[in-house]
C-alpha cells in the first residue's frame, strides 16, 4: 500500500472532526442568538393602552408609546439591552410617556443592537408632532445608540445612557448627554465606563442609590448583577425624571 493511500483515512478522520466541530459551533450560535431574557407578565401588561398612554405597534414591529394628553413635543428612540426581549422595556417607556414623551422602542435582530446600530433611521418621519428628539438605550443598546448619535448629532438634542457608555467621540457635538446607572450594578464594566467618559465631556451622571443593571427593564434577574435595595418602579421613575432633566438642558 502506498504512503498516499495510507494518508486518506487519516485525512477523512480529520475532516470529520472539523465538520463535527463546525456543526457544534453552529448549533451553539443558533441557541445563543435565539435565547433572550423574556419580558415579565407585568411588562407585557404595560403594553396595553389606557387613559394615560396609547401603545401601538408599527409594521416593522417597533413599539410606540404616546402620551394620551399633554404631549411635550419631545420624543425618544430607545435601543433595548443585549439579549433582552424589547417588550421588557415597556414599563420604562410608559414612564417616559406619562411625562409627555413620545417613545419609539425599536426591535433588534436577535435582540442584539450591534446587528442594527442604525435602527433609528427614518423613525422620526412618522411623528410630525415631535419637535425635539432624543436617543436612549440600555447597556449594549445604549452603546449602539451613542454610536448612532455620533453620526447623526444634528438630528437629535440629547442622549440618555442607561448603564451604558459612549464608545464614539461626542465631544465635538452639541448633544446633551445624561448617564444613569445603579449603585449596585454588577454588570456594567466600570473601568471601561470611566475610560469612555472622555468621549462625552458634556456628560452628566446620575447614580441611583440601590439600583441595579436589570431594573431599567423587567425581565427577571440578570446573571452577574448586584442585589438592588430599591424597587424596579423606583429606578424606572428616577430614570424617567432623568430624561426630563436631559430635555431641560
Amino acid at each position: 500500500m502506498s504512503p498516499a493511500t495510507d494518508k486518506k483515512p487519516h485525512r477523512r478522520r480529520i475532516l470529520a472532526v472539523v465538520l463535527a466541530f463546525l456543526a457544534a459551533l453552529a448549533v451553539a450560535a443558533l441557541v445563543f442568538l435565539n435565547t433572550s431574557y423574556p419580558a415579565s407578565d407585568a411588562a407585557l401588561t404595560a403594553l396595553e393602552s389606557d387613559g394615560a398612554v396609547t401603545v401601538t405597534t408599527q409594521d416593522d414591529g417597533d413599539m410606540v408609546f404616546a402620551p394620551a394628553s399633554a404631549a411635550s413635543g419631545c420624543g425618544i428612540i430607545f435601543y433595548p439591552g443585549g439579549k433582552v426581549d424589547p417588550r421588557a422595556y415597556a414599563p420604562l417607556m410608559r414612564a417616559f410617556a406619562e411625562r409627555g414623551f413620545t417613545c419609539v422602542l425599536v426591535r433588534m435582530p436577535f435582540n442584539l443592537a450591534f446587528f442594527d446600530s442604525n435602527a433609528a433611521d427614518g423613525e422620526q418621519a412618522a411623528f410630525s408632532e415631535v419637535d425635539h428628539w432624543y436617543l436612549g438605550g440600555h447597556s449594549l443598546g445604549g452603546a449602539m445608540a451613542a454610536r448612532y448619535a455620533a453620526g447623526h448629532a444634528d438630528d437629535y438634542e440629547g442622549l440618555l445612557l442607561c448603564a451604558a457608555y459612549p464608545t464614539e467621540n461626542l465631544g465635538d457635538t452639541d448633544l446633551a448627554v445624561e448617564s444613569v446607572y445603579g449603585s449596585e450594578d454588577g454588570v456594567l464594566n466600570r473601568d471601561r465606563y470611566e475610560e469612555c467618559r472622555a468621549n462625552a465631556p458634556q456628560l452628566v451622571e446620575d447614580v441611583i442609590p440601590g439600583g441595579c443593571h436589570g431594573y431599567f427593564g423587567d425581565y427577571g434577574a440578570q446573571k452577574g448583577d448586584g442585589t438592588p435595595t430599591i424597587s424596579r418602579e423606583e429606578q424606572m421613575s428616577r430614570t424617567a425624571d432623568d430624561l426630563i432633566t436631559l430635555a431641560a438642558r
